[in-house]
């Protein structure tokens, strides 16, 4: 059987493993449900103010853009923690020694980082459509959008969290990544419209996903009306498609070369020296 084949194969079996690790472990699934606690909170205390201008629920609004960010922030933020932890931890090194090692463990990371973020994005949505009404569910249209939106937001994302986690090598860097990120969150229409942002500001929005899988979302959930309210008063899913797609492109191209060059660059004296560091910190 081709080397390839095999890696891919091993890679998933990896994944199942770990999915089936994380969805015993306690401490994981309150991680996974806690981030929905908040969300449905927030919601809930937003279910009575209204998008501008119209008399739809802002709550209803915030529902499909928090699913998109969600997707995001697993791609992004969920992959590159996993890889900085295991890279100093030396997991890391154990699949780089065995051949298609590094191929099998990114498979079995995409396999698991892609299944939990789309868990949770099916826990965030089932308990919020008793909080929220408006959203256009019985639609085959809809549903169609959702994946195709869901699929290719991945696509964007996973990469692009897989060339962070290879650039930071101490876990606690992980916070440079985390404040630019809540701030794009905030810029990115996730909670209120940018229509309100100053054009340069809602220019920088759209420049990065996240402001698109908000936006996909929302034009999967939301009636056709609403995408008034939204930049170019439609749901722009050509620009969707477009940003989303670049995005892609952009993450598959650069994060072979950046993992095989952190592959190369990985041994032993390194994985010691940074459990050495991290033991002094301790003390």
């Amino acid at each position: 059987m081709n080397p390839t084949t095999v890696a891919v194969r091993a890679g998933v079996r990896r994944g199942v493993t770990e999915l089936r690790n994380t969805f015993t472990n306690a401490q994981d699934v309150w991680g996974y449900v806690f981030p929905t606690m908040v969300i449905l909170v927030t919601i809930f205390f937003m279910r009575g103010s209204t998008v501008p201008g119209t008399d739809f629920s802002l709550g209803a609004r915030t529902l499909p853009s928090a699913l998109g960010m969600g997707l995001a922030f697993g791609g992004l933020i969920t992959l590159a923690q996993q890889l900085v932890v295991e890279r100093e931890d030396g997991t890391l090194l154990r699949a780089k020694a065995t051949p298609n090692g590094m191929l099998g463990y990114l498979v079995g990371k995409l396999t698991l980082i892609s299944t939990v973020a789309l868990v949770s994005m099916l826990i965030q949505l089932v308990p919020s459509l008793f909080l929220v009404e408006g959203l256009r569910l019985t639609s085959v249209a809809a549903w169609l959008t959702l994946f195709w939106v869901a699929v290719l937001g991945l696509v964007a994302t996973l990469p692009l969290g897989a060339v962070i986690g290879s650039l930071i090598e101490n876990p606690r860097n992980l916070g440079l990544v985390m404040l630019p990120m809540m701030g794009l969150i905030a810029l990115s229409g996730i909670f209120y419209p940018i229509n309100g942002y100053p054009g340069w500001l809602q220019a920088v929005a759209q420049v990065f996903p996240i402001y698109w899988l908000g936006l996909g979302m929302r034009s999967a959930f939301l009636p056709d009306a609403l995408a008034a309210v939204e930049v170019g008063g439609s749901w722009r899913h050509l620009e969707t498609l477009g940003v989303l797609g670049a995005w892609a492109v952009l993450g598959l191209l650069l994060a072979p070369v950046v993992l095989r060059r952190m592959a190369r660059r990985e041994s032993g004296s390194r994985v010691a020296a940074r459990r050495e560091r991290a033991m002094q910190q301790i003390i």
